[in-house]
């Protein structure tokens, strides 16, 4: 059974500093830091704790639509209308690296479990794949025939899913590079698309009003909530599997008990649409971001249970199969549809796997400090450029010098 809510979720906080409306929302894997994206074409860091002042990054020309932590928390991706992506460090240094990634709006970035792939969709139509230590492109995915608005990779990093305008949402797998699936129950387009946790279904929200869960190894259609009287704008499922939140333009956020398959709370705190909401990494916190230029920071007073279990979840490995139909046979804590089906039932949960606290701080760091070490040798690669560019430009206007003054 779904764990009960012990209290109902609060506003912890709310921060101002934006300029426009705040178009994207993520948390840091220790929940420190808060990025946000705006129209504003700036990307805002606020620290969790009190009084701490936020850092304010610029370099986009224009807005920012879409923002994303890396696993380790040490590197910040964003995404702009300026079709650029920038990988930030972000400290109160803000120093970032750039590249041109599609020839139009770039609407989503998001990182592989292991950090080391970045996918990111656009207005061009097409999802790319890039390395994200040197920004290499890898491939690209375009059987899209309108507006990419969002791609994700599965918790295992096999699979992407993306929404699109053309009213689809499309299931990728990331070694073939084939379509594998593509659902087309939506009614208008679709704005934002992820993974459960358990990397075996997906939920999408739409301009429908609608959000709907499928299954990716059936694609079976799990369940269909219509509850928002305007468009969803995003969605986030709790690290639990259990809950899910959305935001929509009907200026409300909405809690929905999967287990159940209900409606649990709807939240009133934006004035105009809400954009953007994305729960913390242990789900203790979510915060959501709208037209009204706030950022909002609720206490989700989730059974703490949750946390616990959520924490010690051993990752999926690694070594499965490369096709949607090879994941792990894991019977979903979903019902599809008003009664449950034998196969719906939710299984009891595997002894987890816990490691010393000591052990599994010490390989945070060090994969921070190689993310960090990464990035700047990135850093010094670009001043490097620019200046044999420089040098080769001065070496050129010494050469016309000479011609001329030569008889």
């Amino acid at each position: 059974m779904a764990a009960l809510c012990r209290e109902d979720p609060s506003l912890e906080r709310h921060f101002k500093g934006h300029r426009d409306a705040v178009t994207c929302v993520d948390f840091s894997l220790n929940t420190k830091q808060l990025a946000s994206g705006s129209m504003d074409s700036c990307l805002m860091i606020w620290h969790m704790k009190p009084q701490a002042r936020a850092y304010r990054f610029t370099g986009h020309k224009d807005a920012v639509t879409c923002v994303n932590f890396s696993p380790s928390g040490h590197l910040l991706a964003s995404g702009s209308r300026d079709k650029t992506v920038r990988i930030w460090v972000p400290n109160v240094k803000g120093e970032s690296t750039m590249f041109r990634a599609h020839t139009a709006t770039v609407r989503s970035v998001h990182f592989s479990s292991d950090g080391q792939s970045l996918v990111t969709a656009s207005d061009d139509k097409t999802i790319k794949v890039w390395s994200t230590h040197r920004q290499r492109f890898l491939f690209s995915l375009s059987q899209h025939i309108n507006w990419v608005r969002c791609a994700r990779f599965s918790p295992d990093g096999r699979l992407i899913v993306s929404a699109s305008d053309d009213k689809t949402v499309k299931l990728w797998d990331k070694t073939s590079r084939e379509c594998v699936h593509s659902y087309c129950e939506h009614g208008g387009f679709v704005t934002y698309v992820d993974f459960h946790p358990s990397g075996t279904c997906v939920a999408a929200a739409g301009m429908d009003n609608t959000v709907k869960v499928w299954d990716v190894r059936t694609h079976r259609l799990l369940q269909h909530y219509q509850l928002h009287s305007a468009a969803v704008n995003a969605l986030s499922f709790h690290p639990s599997g259990k809950y899910l939140i959305t935001a929509s333009s009907d200026s409300t956020l909405k809690i929905l008990d999967l287990m159940e398959g209900r409606l649990l709370y709807t939240l009133h705190g934006h004035q105009g649409p809400a954009i953007a909401v994305a729960f913390s990494r242990t789900g203790e916190y979510f915060a959501s971001g709208g037209s009204d230029e706030q950022v909002m920071v609720w206490k989700s007073n989730f059974d703490v249970v949750d946390y616990g279990e959520v924490i010690r979840m051993p990752k999926p490995p690694a070594t499965l199969g490369t096709s949607a139909t090879d994941l792990p046979e894991v019977d979903l804590p979903i019902p599809t549809g008003r009664g449950r089906s034998p196969e719906s039932v939710p299984t009891q949960p595997q002894e987890p796997i816990s490691m010393p606290q000591t052990l599994t701080s010490t390989l945070e760091h060090i994969v921070g400090q190689l993310d960090v070490l990464t990035q700047t040798v990135s850093i010094l690669e670009q001043r490097l450029t620019l200046t044999e560019d420089k040098l080769k430009q001065c070496l050129e206007n010494q050469q016309l010098i000479m011609q001329r003054a030569t008889p």
